[in-house]
């Protein structure tokens, strides 16, 4: 299922301004492993001992139509697949849209940022008058933690993003308003593989991709 420009773009201003935004939660100190410094700012470290392997960050067999370079998001099976050559792709567990916020179409990375600043929507602050306007980027009750990519349809922000995570056991779930959330060390590692203009597909599952009567052609192999 690949839903038109036209209905992607629509989806996505329905709920821009509160799908890229997610209330912050609290973690389990054990999800953490220690500290890192990036850019300048100190972060907690994600305790991948406490991780199921299969969210952890590995390189797989892929077989696409896609271009090189493509990044596509598995929701169903919440996985985000870079497509490399040789028919593999860096595969990375993510966290995916809750029931009524999941979102599926193209998109491309038209922005990024280094630790951003997150500015909870209006609409979000009337359901939680104790949120903050806003909280500084590398701040530790910062949602979207180290690096944000915007994702943009014919020029438009959609109001989702591929970001990181305060939370590290949201990942493997249908936890947020929309957006892809990341382990951070992740998504500095995306943000780093992913130049301005990089082309993203949401599908709700990889194989539905595929062409009638040939469904391999677009499935991963372990």
């Amino acid at each position: 299922m690949v839903l038109t420009r036209r209905e992607t773009l629509i989806g996505g201003l329905a709920l821009l301004g509160s799908a890229a935004i997610e209330s912050p939660a609290l973690a389990a100190a054990s999800d953490f492993a220690g500290t890192a410094v990036d850019n300048g700012v100190t972060y907690r470290t994600t305790n991948f001992a406490r991780i199921d392997k299969k969210w952890r960050r590995q390189v797989v067999k892929y077989f696409s139509s896609e271009p090189i370079g493509t990044v596509v998001v598995d929701t169903r099976h919440h996985f985000l697949y870079l497509i490399m050559e040789n028919k593999t792709a860096i595969r990375y567990g993510v966290g995916v849209g809750k029931d009524g916020f999941k979102w599926y179409g193209r998109a491309t990375i038209d922005a990024k940022t280094l630790w951003p600043k997150w500015t909870p929507p209006a609409e979000m602050r009337k359901r939680h008058p104790e949120l903050p306007e806003s909280v500084e980027g590398g701040s530790s009750k910062n949602p979207l933690g180290p690096r944000a990519m915007y994702l943009h349809n014919g020029g438009v922000d959609t109001g989702y993003r591929f970001h990181g995570t305060i939370v590290p056991s949201s990942i493997g779930k249908d936890a947020s308003s929309g957006c892809i959330r990341m382990f951070n060390e992740d998504a500095i590692d995306l943000y780093q593989r992913c130049p301005i203009g990089t082309a993203v597909q949401v599908l709700p599952h990889i194989a539905d991709q595929a062409p009638p009567g040939d469904q391999a052609s677009q499935a991963v192999v372990e």
